[in-house]
């Protein structure tokens, strides 16, 4: 019985090779290399490169221990940043930020919809108190550290969302640079 299956699978293999040369440059062939054939080759490739898109957006462009670089400005200290503005921020650590500390942030037309709030060089915990006005109010916050929250207060003003940022500088000599976004299409 084993006998039968070994002849069969013999003759099967004769069958292959009783094909002729042409019929095998023929066969597909895969490699690393591609060929015009591929489809590969004639779709298109989206990237992101990290550029402004719009100049009347508020970007920041850098932060170290001392401030932070908003649309080329320096910005000395703890800021807040509007969506046409900036201004100091007068709060020394995430204990020093109050309920009154975010008041610019609820008078303002139109209404911001998400607070990004920096707190250093860790995600600290804000007074529940602070968050609960700032929701009651209709306005997102989102307390990240400082590092992060410049970059998510980027890609929000990127996508054209009414945005606010509350940062402090993070202590040390950390610094960002560069943080923009544009679409690209390449062909």
């Amino acid at each position: 019985m084993v006998a039968t299956f070994v002849l069969r699978g013999l003759c099967r293999a004769r069958a292959v090779l009783r094909c002729s040369p042409a019929e095998l440059l023929r066969a597909p062939r895969r490699g690393h290399r591609l060929t015009p054939a591929d489809d590969e080759l004639y779709q298109r490739t989206r990237i992101s490169l990290l550029q402004r898109d719009s100049p009347q957006s508020m970007y920041i462009d850098s932060y170290s221990s001392r401030g932070f670089t908003v649309n080329g400005n320096r910005v000395l200290g703890p800021c807040a940043l509007l969506p046409h503005s900036v201004v100091q921020w007068n709060v020394g650590t995430h204990r020093d930020i109050t309920e009154e500390s975010f008041s610019l942030f609820w008078l303002l037309e139109p209404q911001i919809e998400i607070v990004v709030v920096g707190t250093g060089d860790r995600t600290e915990r804000l007074q529940p108190q602070v968050l609960q006005a700032l929701r009651q109010r209709g306005i997102a916050v989102e307390v990240q550290d400082t590092p992060n929250a410049c970059a998510t207060f980027n890609f929000l003003c990127h996508e054209g969302r009414v945005t606010g940022a509350a940062l402090i500088p993070p202590p040390g000599g950390t610094v960002l640079t560069s943080c923009r976004t544009n679409h690209q299409e390449l062909t």
